[in-house]
C-alpha cells in the first residue's frame, strides 16, 4: 500500500541556506549539525511549504526570493490527496510536488501540482499531513486554553457534538444580550427622542392638515387679495362681449358675430366652402354667449371678504411653520404629513422599548438556564476524556524514563469577578466563553508522593519535553497524521532519558513518517536515517552541505555529538554502542 510520505524538499535561499536538498526517510530521519548550521531551517521551510507565515527576513541577504519546494506520496482517496485533486493538482505516479516563494519584498506565491492556488489551500492540507512541534510548542503546552484544546482534540466527537450544540446556545445568547444591553443603556437617548417626536406629533396633529391643502389656500389667498381688480376685469370683459345695458348705442362682440352669422347664412348654400365659414361662425357666436354668461356669474360671485382671507393667511401660516420644521427641505405639506407617519411608526416602536425589554430579559435568562445544562454537558464529556487521556499519557511517561510519574487534569469552572461579568449557576457566578465554562489544566506528579502541580510550575524543560512527546504519541493513536516533524522537542533531556526518548520515536516511525532536529546522540542513533547540516567556509550551506551519513560518517557525527571530537576512541566506543542498541531495538 502506498503511503502518505515527505520525501524530499529543496530549499533556496532560506536563511543561511543558498541551495540545499533535504532527502527523508519514510521513518524516522534525524537532523544535526553544529549550533547555527542551519537546522532549524528543515522546520521553517517545511512550515512555509504548508502555509506558514512568509517572512521577508528569512530571504538570505542578497536573494531576490527565497523557494522552498517539496515532493510527497500520498495514500490513493487519503484527506490529502482529496484535497489536492480538489484544487486542481496533477499527481504524477501518485507524487505531489508543492512549492513556495517568498520574495525579498514580502510577496508569496504558492503552487500546488504545477497550479498556482492560494497559501490558504497549503495550509487546509496541512492538518492532514503534518504535525510540527517545538520548543515554542512547549511553551505553548503551558497555557491552560492549549492544554484544554489539546483534551478537546482527544475527546473528539464525544466533546465536539456537545460544543456545537452549546456554541450555537452561546451564540444566541450574546445576541440576546447585545440588544438588551443596547435598549438598556441607550434608554435616556431613546426617551428623548421619544419626547421629541411626541411633541413634533402634537404640533401636527393640533394643526391636522390635509394633503394638497397648502396648494389650495395659496390659491385662495391670490385671489381674495386682487378681489377688486378681478371683478373690475370680468365687467369690462363682460360688457365688451355682452354689452352695456347703460348704453344702448354701444356696439359689442356678440351683435357683431351675430350680424356676421347672419349675412352668411343667407348665401351658404351657393358655395360649400362659405357654408364652411358659416359653421364656423355659428360656434364663436355660441362660445361668446357662454363666455359671457360665465363672467357675469364670475362677477356675481366674488366676494372681497378681508375676513375670510385673514383667516386663509392665518392658516397658510400654521402649514409653513410646520413645513419647515417637519417637512424635508421646506417642501410642502405632503412632506409634513410624511414624516408624521414615518415617526409615529419610530414612537411605537420607542414606547414599545419596556415591552421588548421585557421580553428579551425573560429570553435571556431561559438561554442562560440552557447554556448552564450545555456548559455541564460538556464538561461532563471533557471530565470523562481527561481521565482516560491522562491514563493514556501516564503509560506514555513510563516508556519515556519516567516511571512513576502521573498525569492527570484538573477541570473547573471560571468564576467571575462580579456579578455583571458571568451567569449565576448554584450560587455562583460562572464565566462563559465559546468553548464553554471549564478551565483545564494538566498536572504532573513526577514521582510518587509528589502532589500533582500544574506542569507551568511543576516540570522541568526535560519533563516537559517528554510529557510533551507522550501527549504526540497518544494523539498519534487517536488523530493520526502521516508525518511529525520536531523541533530539538528533546531540549532538557539526557542521560537514560534521552535514550528512552529516541526509542519512543523509533516506535512512533514505525506507523507514521518521524523527523527530529536534534543535539542529542541518544535520539540521533535511533534514526532509520541521520542527515547532516554543515555550512561552508562562507557561512552558507550549500547543496553539499546537506549529506546522508553513512557507516563510518554517521560514526563520526554521533562521537562529535557526544564529545565534541570525532575521533575520541571513548566517543567513537559509546557511538557505536548507541548504534547498535538501537539496531537491537528495531
Amino acid at each position: 500500500m502506498v503511503m502518505t510520505v515527505l520525501e524530499e524538499m529543496r530549499i533556496r535561499s532560506l536563511g543561511v541556506i543558498d541551495d540545499a536538498v533535504v532527502e527523508l526517510s519514510p521513518g524516522f530521519t534525524a537532523v544535526t549539525g553544529e549550533t547555527g548550521a542551519g537546522k532549524t531551517m528543515v522546520v521553517t521551510s517545511l512550515a512555509l511549504l504548508l502555509g506558514g507565515r512568509a517572512d521577508p527576513a528569512l530571504v538570505r541577504i542578497g536573494a531576490k526570493a527565497a523557494v522552498v519546494e517539496g515532493r510527497l506520496t500520498l495514500t490513493p482517496g487519503s484527506p490529502a490527496a482529496v484535497r489536492a485533486e480538489e484544487a486542481g493538482a496533477e499527481l504524477e505516479d501518485g507524487s505531489l510536488l508543492i512549492s513556495r516563494t517568498v520574495s525579498a519584498e514580502g510577496r508569496s506565491r504558492a503552487h500546488l501540482g504545477g497550479r498556482s492556488v492560494p497559501v490558504g489551500v497549503l495550509a487546509e492540507m496541512a492538518d492532514d499531513l503534518v504535525a510540527v512541534h517545538g520548543q515554542t510548542d512547549q511553551q505553548g503546552l503551558l497555557r491552560p486554553s492549549r492544554q484544554r484544546q489539546a483534551l478537546d482534540r482527544y475527546a473528539g466527537d464525544a466533546v465536539t457534538a456537545p460544543h456545537a450544540t452549546y456554541l450555537a446556545a452561546y451564540r444566541g445568547l450574546r445576541a440576546v444580550v447585545a440588544e438588551l444591553d443596547e435598549l438598556t443603556t441607550r434608554a435616556r437617548e431613546r426617551a428623548q427622542e421619544a419626547d421629541l417626536l411626541r411633541f413634533g406629533l402634537d404640533e401636527v396633529a393640533a394643526v391636522e392638515p390635509l394633503p394638497g391643502e397648502d396648494v389650495e389656500l395659496a390659491a385662495e389667498a391670490e385671489r381674495l387679495g386682487h378681489a377688486e381688480a378681478l371683478a373690475s376685469a370680468a365687467a369690462v370683459a363682460h360688457a365688451a362681449l355682452a354689452g352695456n345695458p347703460e348704453d344702448p348705442e354701444g356696439v359689442d362682440a356678440t351683435t357683431l358675430v351675430g350680424g356676421a352669422g347672419r349675412a352668411l347664412e343667407a348665401v351658404r348654400a351657393h358655395d360649400p366652402a362659405l357654408a364652411g365659414l358659416a359653421e364656423r361662425m355659428g360656434e364663436i357666436s355660441i362660445l361668446l354667449a357662454d363666455v359671457a354668461g360665465e363672467l357675469a356669474g364670475y362677477a356675481d360671485n366674488l366676494d372681497a371678504d378681508p375676513l375670510r382671507l385673514a383667516a386663509v393667511e392665518e392658516r397658510r401660516a400654521s402649514l409653513t411653520a410646520l413645513t419647515r420644521k417637519y417637512g424635508e427641505y421646506g417642501k410642502d405639506i405632503a412632506a409634513v404629513l410624511s414624516w408624521a407617519e414615518e415617526n409615529a411608526a419610530r414612537l411605537t416602536e420607542l414606547e414599545g422599548d419596556d415591552e421588548r425589554i421585557g421580553e428579551l430579559t425573560v429570553e435571556r435568562d431561559t438561554l442562560r438556564s440552557e447554556l448552564s445544562g450545555l456548559a455541564q454537558a460538556l464538561t461532563d464529556a471533557r471530565t470523562e476524556a481527561a481521565a482516560r487521556f491522562a491514563e493514556a499519557v501516564t503509560a506514555e511517561m513510563a516508556s519515556l524514563a519516567m516511571p512513576h510519574a502521573r498525569v492527570s487534569f484538573e477541570i473547573r469552572q471560571t468564576e467571575a469577578a462580579d456579578e455583571t461579568s458571568g451567569i449565576e449557576v448554584g450560587g455562583r457566578s460562572v464565566v462563559y466563553g465559546s468553548h464553554g465554562a471549564d478551565e483545564v489544566e494538566l498536572l504532573l506528579a513526577p514521582h510518587p508522593g509528589a502532589q500533582p502541580r500544574p506542569i507551568a510550575k511543576g516540570a522541568s524543560g526535560g519533563e516537559l519535553s517528554r510529557v510533551m512527546l507522550a501527549v504526540e504519541v497518544v494523539f498519534a493513536g487517536t488523530d493520526p497524521v502521516p508525518t511529525y516533524l520536531f523541533d530539538e522537542v528533546d531540549a532538557g533531556v539526557g542521560g537514560k532519558a534521552a535514550v528512552e526518548v529516541g526509542r519512543r520515536l523509533a516506535k512512533l516511525a514505525k506507523s507514521a513518517q518521524v523527523v527530529v532536529v536534534t543535539h542529542l546522540p541518544q535520539v540521533a542513533a535511533f534514526a532509520d536515517r541521520q542527515l547532516l547540516v554543515e555550512k561552508t567556509n562562507d557561512g552558507s550551506v550549500t547543496r553539499s552541505g546537506v549529506t546522508v551519513l553513512e557507516g563510518e560518517e554517521r560514526v563520526r557525527e554521533l562521537s562529535r555529538m557526544l564529545a565534541g571530537q570525532e575521533d575520541s576512541e571513548t566517543a567513537r566506543a559509546h557511538a557505536e554502542e548507541l548504534l547498535a542498541t538501537a539496531r537491537a531495538d528495531a
